[in-house]
């Protein structure tokens, strides 16, 4: 006969191998969705200092100071797969010594349930727009793109590029310090 530990076992088992299929097929069921939403992106105060860097080398780098709109709906993106939403925009642009350099300036997180409808004007940066060097002055071509990773519930972890994105220009001349 069998032993209350080998019918134990039995159990654990088959319960483990249900919840395993069950896993896998909410993983299957969202795993087509795409994802996507139209963004739209724009760009208020733009201004470039040449500030020191307060690392070891103390030589002056450019800073930039940038304000932006940023208008998109990502309710539907939301399904009973998606737990949250992790947002951030990017900045990318290319340099005389980087063909790409890209710059998270903002991220925000979206629970399921919080309010998915971005609609915000004049935002500051939340992070440091360094360049290493003085590639941002006179800068023609600066790219700023809102992206998204989608934690699922189950299943992969997308990284996701919205429908949109916003190009600028940096001025050819370097902001006054005001001491």
């Amino acid at each position: 006969m069998n032993t209350f530990l080998s019918r134990a076992n039995t159990i654990f088992a088959f319960t483990l191998s249900v919840l395993a299929s069950l896993t896998f097929g909410c993983f299957l069921s969202t795993y087509f969705n795409t994802n996507l939403t139209d963004v739209r992106i724009n760009t208020g105060k733009i201004i470039v200092k040449n500030v020191p860097d307060y690392s070891a080398s103390r030589e002056k780098q450019d800073l930039g100071f940038i304000t932006f709109d940023i208008d998109s709906d990502l309710t539907n993106i939301f399904n009973w797969n998606v737990k949250m939403l992790f947002l951030y925009l990017t900045a990318e642009y290319e340099t005389k010594t980087n063909v790409l350099n890209q710059v998270v300036l903002w991220d925000k997180i979206i629970n399921r349930g919080d309010n998915a409808n971005l609609d915000y004007r004049s935002m500051n940066a939340k992070y440091y727009f360094w360049d290493d060097g003085h590639g941002l002055k006179g800068n023609q071509n600066v790219t700023l793109t809102l992206s998204w990773n989608v934690i699922p519930n189950a299943g992969g972890l997308p990284k996701i590029r919205g429908l949109g994105e916003h190009s600028f220009a940096f001025p050819n001349e370097y902001a006054v310090n005001k001491v």
